[in-house]
């Protein structure tokens, strides 16, 4: 299938909250926070606060994401962001272990999918991949991260493909530089500035 992609943003954000609430109101907030701000929230307040934050990061134009769609319909996302907009990452044990790249001033981070349930399986993570990589390369490149899952368990279950599965990322230039755990790896890709 032929899809077409845009950056979030203020026009776009309309079409992120169509798929967010389909994707069960998580609004891919959790590695914007360093730590975690809504425990003891009910759902509702959690899903709102997450919500309101989610604009406003947006708005201040510290939330990156692709939009993908197939003709007018938002059908899934693909988050992006430098590293200090996706801080989460960095309180993970198994990431402090291994830690940042050396000397690297352009730190990418590829943190999660999110398929319209009727397009899972037809190649929406992909272009939503390749235009966030085509998106960093514009913004100046550097040293790209991502997360896939290896857990065959958990692949197994399309919920926890948000953070996509390594032959996503291989096809793409990537390549394994550790294991998080037993359930996800670290790969890596540097990508050239593009102007």
């Amino acid at each position: 299938m032929a899809y077409t992609t845009k950056e979030l943003g203020a026009e776009t954000f309309p079409d992120f909250e169509e798929l967010a609430v389909k994707q069960g109101d998580c609004w891919c907030i959790y590695y914007q926070r360093p730590k975690p701000v809504t425990r003891g929230m009910s759902p509702q307040e959690r899903s709102d606060r997450n919500r309101r934050d989610k604009r406003r990061l947006v708005g201040e134009g510290r939330s990156h994401a692709i939009l993908v769609y197939d003709g007018q319909r938002p059908v899934g996302w693909c988050q992006y962001g430098a590293y200090d907009e996706l801080p989460r990452i960095d309180a993970g044990r198994f990431y402090k272990k291994i830690g940042r790249p050396e000397g690297e001033r352009n730190l990418w981070r590829i943190t999660c999918f999110f398929v319209d349930r009727q397009y899972r399986g037809k190649g929406v993570s992909k272009a939503g991949l390749k235009a966030a990589l085509q998106s960093i390369a514009k913004r100046g490149g550097g040293v790209v991260e991502a997360y896939p899952v290896v857990s065959t368990k958990m692949a197994a279950v399309p919920e926890w493909r948000w953070f996509g599965v390594p032959s996503m990322f291989e096809r793409e230039g990537f390549s394994k530089v550790s294991n998080l755990g037993t359930s996800l790896t670290l790969m890596r890709k540097t990508v050239n500035p593009k102007k």
